[in-house]
C-alpha cells in the first residue's frame, strides 16, 4: 500500500478518488479549499494551492508517494473573465505540485481536459497536437506543459464533461443539472453541434487511481468511451432515467453567445486506456446505468 495525496479532494472526481483509495487500503489525504472536516475513511486538509509558497511545506509534511492532482479552475466562462485566477489555479498551482513531486521522487498524475484541442477535427488521440482556444483551454495546456517539464515521468490524464451523483455542493455538473431539470419536467436546451466524450466521475476516478498505483507515465485519455453530441447524450439519459425525451431541445452553440470559446468537434479516443488499463473507459449505456443507480441510492438515503 502507498501514501497518496489527492488535490481537489472536495471536487467531483477528487472526492471519489479519495474514497476509492481508502477502500483499497492506501493511506490518503485529500487537499482542498474550505473548512477542514472529516471525510469518511480518509483525512481532509485545507490548502489553497495557488499560495505557491505553502505547497511544498504541506506536501513535505504529508510525504506522499503519489499525488493525484485533480484541483483545477474548470468553469470555462469564469476563467475567461478572470484570467489571473485561472492562471494561478491551472498553471501556478500545477507547477508547484509538479516541482515538489520531482524533488521528492514521488509520482504525479495530473488531470487535464479535451479543451486543450480546438475542436476542429476530433475525436483526439493522446498524440494529437493541442491547439487551445480561450483562457481555460490555454491555462490547462500550460498546466500540462508545466507538469511534463517539472515532473518528467508524470501521467497526464485528460477527461471531458465529467458527471456524477451526488454533485459537488453549490455546483451542478452537466449530468446532475440534466437530472434535476428533467425530473422537474422542465425543458433543457442542449447543443446539437458539440461532440464530446461524457465521463462518469466514478469511472474517471478509478482510472486515475490505477495510473497512480501502477506509477504509469505519459498521456492518457481517461474519459467516457462513447463520443456523441450533447443532444444524443440527453436523450440517452432520458431513456435510462425514464424522463420525457421531448424535453430535450436542440440548439446550436452560436445561439447562446457564450463568453468563452468551446471546441465543437471534440471527444477523445480511448483505445490506449481500453487496451492497457484494467479500469476501462465505460461505454455510455453502462455509465448511465451506474449514474442512475447512484441517483436512486441517494434518493433512497434521503427518504430513509
Amino acid at each position: 500500500m502507498s501514501r497518496f495525496v489527492v488535490t481537489g479532494a472536495n471536487g467531483l472526481v477528487g472526492r471519489r478518488a479519495c474514497a476509492l483509495l481508502a477502500a483499497r487500503g492506501h493511506t490518503v489525504v485529500g487537499l482542498g479549499k474550505g473548512v477542514r472536516r472529516a471525510a469518511g475513511a480518509f483525512d481532509y486538509e485545507t490548502l489553497d494551492l495557488t499560495h505557491e509558497a505553502e505547497v511544498a511545506p504541506a506536501l513535505g509534511r504529508l510525504s506522499p508517494e503519489v499525488v493525484l492532482h485533480c484541483a483545477s479552475m474548470t468553469e470555462v466562462d469564469a476563467c475567461e473573465k478572470a484570467p489571473d485566477a485561472a492562471y494561478a489555479a491551472n498553471v501556478t498551482a500545477t507547477a508547484a505540485v509538479a516541482r515538489w513531486t520531482r524533488e521528492a521522487d514521488a509520482h504525479l498524475v495530473h488531470v487535464s481536459t479535451d479543451y486543450v484541442f480546438d475542436g476542429d477535427a476530433g475525436p483526439y488521440a493522446e498524440d494529437a497536437v493541442p491547439n487551445p482556444r480561450g483562457v481555460y483551454a490555454m491555462t490547462k495546456h500550460m498546466g500540462e506543459q508545466a507538469a511534463r517539464v517539472l515532473a518528467p515521468g508524470c501521467a497526464i490524464a485528460r477527461t471531458a464533461v465529467v458527471y456524477g451523483w451526488p454533485p459537488v455542493e453549490g455546483r451542478l455538473n452537466f449530468g446532475a443539472w440534466l437530472v434535476k431539470t428533467l425530473s422537474a419536467g422542465q425543458p433543457v436546451k442542449l447543443f446539437e453541434d458539440q461532440v464530446v466524450s461524457p465521463s462518469f466521475a466514478d469511472n474517471v476516478a478509478a482510472m486515475l487511481v490505477e495510473l497512480g498505483e501502477r506509477r504509469l507515465g505519459g498521456t492518457w485519455n481517461t474519459c467516457g468511451g462513447t463520443v456523441l453530441d450533447r443532444v444524443a447524450f440527453g436523450r440517452a439519459l432520458c431513456d435510462v432515467f425514464g424522463f420525457d425525451a421531448g424535453l430535450v431541445v436542440p440548439t446550436r452553440m452560436a445561439d447562446l453567445k457564450l463568453s468563452a470559446p468551446r471546441p465543437l468537434k471534440s471527444g477523445l479516443v480511448t483505445d490506449k486506456a481500453r487496451e492497457q488499463l484494467s479500469q476501462k473507459p465505460l461505454a455510455l449505456t453502462e455509465s448511465l446505468k451506474r449514474f442512475h443507480a447512484s441517483w436512486l441510492a441517494a434518493r433512497a438515503g434521503e427518504a430513509g
